[in-house]
């Protein structure tokens, strides 16, 4: 009885935790491909990750590596209109601006 119970709440909860990364990953702007995995990735190596969240990434990693596969189309297609994409745009555009056209001198110099 204990273990039928102990294995329901075991597969239960990895279906839960299926993929965390990479859904949270694909409801911001867009990461490019594989953002889940990469963002799993990176905590792995983060030495400021305390081994509690650690243990989880891995156990998700595999989870989060089929999701964002499966994922992968509408990564390559959707459109960005984040808040984020549209200030690193804009970014870059002023980076190109000024590039070309030097900043003025400043009185006195």
């Amino acid at each position: 009885m204990m273990k039928n119970i102990l294995v329901t709440l075991t597969l239960f909860s990895t279906l839960l935790l299926c993929g965390c990364s990479s859904v949270m990953s694909h409801t911001g702007g867009k990461e490019g491909t594989y953002p889940g995995t990469r963002a799993s990735a990176a905590m792995l190596g983060d030495s400021e990750t305390n081994w509690g969240t650690k243990s989880l990434v891995i156990l998700d990693m595999p989870f989060t590596a089929v999701a964002d596969t499966l994922l992968l189309p509408w990564d390559f297609f959707r459109t960005d209109k984040s808040v984020r994409s549209r200030v690193e745009k804009s970014e870059q555009q002023n980076l190109a601006t000024n590039s070309v056209i030097p900043p003025a001198r400043m009185p006195g110099e």
